[in-house]
């Protein structure tokens, strides 16, 4: 199977987890959808943009799920690359129980991507008490402000240990495989320009520079790091990016963010 024909279908991540993004043949650069199946229904994660919305949804259906099975639409926060196919998913998933779920604070602007008539679909992970049971499989959601918006949070599979993550470990490199491992000498190289194994892109400086370029400041990246610390986590999900399931990569890249220096507005002089 050649490099661009494997993305055309929906990928397994975890038990009863399929990636149904899109990535940019030009660039390389994934947008991640998440379909999470439980029994007959099926909530999907950030959804994607509304360029995206024929092929996410063409995957859905190759992963044997009728669009009136999705019950939930959950959105991590609200920019159009996750949010923009909004309104295509409410006119074609006709299950009588559909919600949208997100933060309060995302809410306020969630509301325009959808007609007024529908905004009575829009529930808060604050009304859920920050859990959702999925015909008993549980997702749990942890809120995450402002990164990188005021009402962002992440997502945890209980059944899987799977972490939604949004643009939390996400990454720009063009190059990157949906699933990425690193090798051991990535735990100590000092040189993200000159790759000591002599890869063409360097998945840490990926990350490190979509969280410079994405985070607003230091203090809320490492806040939403000691969130994500408190939940037993096998496999990192971002929205951008590639999947991280080492557990020793997902330790070392959560300690590289811990001690990221000068995101956001902290790179610049504001004294």
């Amino acid at each position: 199977m050649t490099e661009d024909n494997k993305y055309n279908r929906p990928i397994k991540v975890a038990e009863g987890i399929f990636w149904v993004g899109f990535r940019d043949g030009k660039t390389n650069f994934t947008c991640n959808p998440y379909l999470v199946i439980e029994n007959d229904q099926a909530i999907l994660i950030d959804s994607g943009s509304r360029s995206d919305f024929a092929e996410v949804m063409m995957k859905i259906l190759q992963a044997g799920i009728d669009p009136g099975q999705i019950v939930r639409l959950i959105y991590q926060h609200y920019d159009p690359d996750l949010c923009g196919s909004m309104p295509n998913f409410l006119d074609m998933c006709d299950h009588p129980d559909l919600r949208i779920i997100s933060d309060e604070r995302n809410n306020i602007f969630i509301s325009y991507y959808i007609h007024r008539e529908k905004c009575s679909v829009l529930n808060s992970i604050e009304d859920y008490h920050y859990s959702f049971s999925l015909n008993g499989r549980m997702l749990r959601f942890l809120p995450t402000p402002y990164s990188h918006s005021a009402g962002s949070f992440v997502t945890f599979d209980e059944k899987t240990g799977t972490l939604f993550t949004s643009d939390l470990f996400g990454s720009f490199a063009p190059e990157s495989e949906l699933f990425t491992t690193l090798n051991p000498d990535c735990y100590t190289c000092c040189d993200y320009n000159n790759c000591p194994n002599l890869r063409e892109y360097c998945p840490v400086k990926g990350i490190l520079n979509f969280q410079k370029n994405v985070m607003p400041c230091t203090k809320a990246l490492r806040y939403a790091l000691r969130q994500i610390k408190t939940v037993p986590v096998k496999c990192i999900a971002p929205q951008h990016g590639s999947i991280l399931k080492q557990p020793e990569d997902i330790a070392f890249v959560i300690r590289k963010l811990e001690n990221l220096e000068e995101i956001g507005i902290d790179a610049y002089d504001t004294d």
